[in-house]
Parts: structure tokens; sequence; C-alpha cells
């Protein structure tokens, strides 16, 4: 009769301690998709003829915002214009150079994102004449980013961040305006290691 109800027992707390485990388990990936769920990428890229790498079909940018989102599990929303499409590179430059001394706002397509579910938000682009491209400050223009974490990011051939922080912190004075990270673009290929070792940081 003892024997019997030791095991009665034993199997009572196996039971348990499954049922703890799996709660746990639920909890951890509704913990980990809340994680995921909160953060954004936000950012703009050039492909075709660029500086160092040549004629590519996807822009340095992009490849970066990839690698954080597949680490982080962020969603994206890609800054897109039509009026660099099929430039050759000094025609680039020369045209980002008069859009940043005008301080023009070049149109981008479609809306502006809707950021209210996110807390914590990434923006990236390449470093044009010191800063960032002129069509990203146009969606800064749109969103509000008060009270969220904003992570900035750069790819660069020289130029690091350039004054691509302090411009967001002007855009966005509300926000908690981050370091930020900085990428040789020719080295993006083959630099997963490198995000992945300062998203790590953060």
């Amino acid at each position: 009769m003892k024997k019997i109800l030791t095991a009665a027992l034993a199997l009572l707390l196996a039971s348990g301690c499954n049922a703890q485990s799996k709660q746990e388990n639920i909890n951890t990936m509704t913990q980990s998709k809340t994680n995921t769920m909160n953060k954004i990428v936000i950012f703009f890229s050039h492909a075709g003829d660029n500086y160092s790498v040549g004629n590519i079909e996807v822009g340095n940018t992009k490849i970066v915002a990839d690698y954080i989102s597949e680490i982080t599990g962020a969603d994206q929303f890609e800054i897109v214009t039509h009026k660099y499409d099929g430039m050759a590179y000094t025609p680039l430059i020369n045209l980002a150079k008069e859009e940043a001394n005008k301080g023009e706002l070049p149109p981008y397509e479609g809306a502006a994102p809707d950021l209210s579910k996110y807390d914590t938000v990434f923006i990236g682009g390449p470093v044009w004449w010191g800063t960032y491209p002129q069509v990203m400050f146009t969606l800064f223009r749109d969103i509000d980013l008060a009270g969220k974490t904003v992570i900035p990011f750069t790819t660069h051939e020289g130029s690091g961040l350039a004054n691509c922080v302090g411009d967001v912190k002007k855009a966005f004075p509300k926000a908690n305006v981050m370091k930020g990270f900085s990428i040789y673009g020719h080295e993006v290929r083959t630099g997963k290691a490198k995000v992945e070792k300062w998203l790590k940081s953060l």
C-alpha cells in the first residue's frame, strides 16, 4: 500500500512539473514574440551604381537592415523613391549634394508607417554629404518618435556615422536616440557577425 501511495505521489509531482514546464515554455514564447514585435527597421538603400562596390542589385543598407530583422525579429519599412533610378554614381552624388544644399525633401512612395505599436526604431541609410539622403528627412517630417528608443545606423566608405546621429536627434528631440552603428558598404556582404556583435551590445 505504501509503495502504491509513493508511486501515485511521484506521478502527481511529475505531472505538476510537466504542466509548470509547459506553462513556462508558453510564457517564454509569448515574451519572445512580444520582444520581436515591438521593433522596426526604417531605412533607405540605394541599389545600382555605388562607390567601391560597383553596380549592385541590393543596396548596402538593405543588407544590414535584413541582418537586423533576421537577428532581432524586427519589422521593416523601406523608404522608396525612384528619383535616383538608373543614375551613374557621379551624377547621383552631384544631385544629392544639390538636394542637401537646398534642403530639398524628395517624395517617397506610399504612406508613412504606423509606428504606434513599436518601442524601438532602427533608422539606417547611406551617408550622402555628411548625413542621410534627403528623402529620409521627408519621412522624418511625417512620423513621430517621441518616447521611443531610436537607433541610427549607416553604411559608408569612410564617413562613419557623420552627422546622422545629431540630425536624428534634431528631427526627434523627444526620442531616446542612442549612439548608433556604422559599417563600410564594401564589408556588409561578409559583415553579419559585426552587426550581430553590435546588436548584442545594445
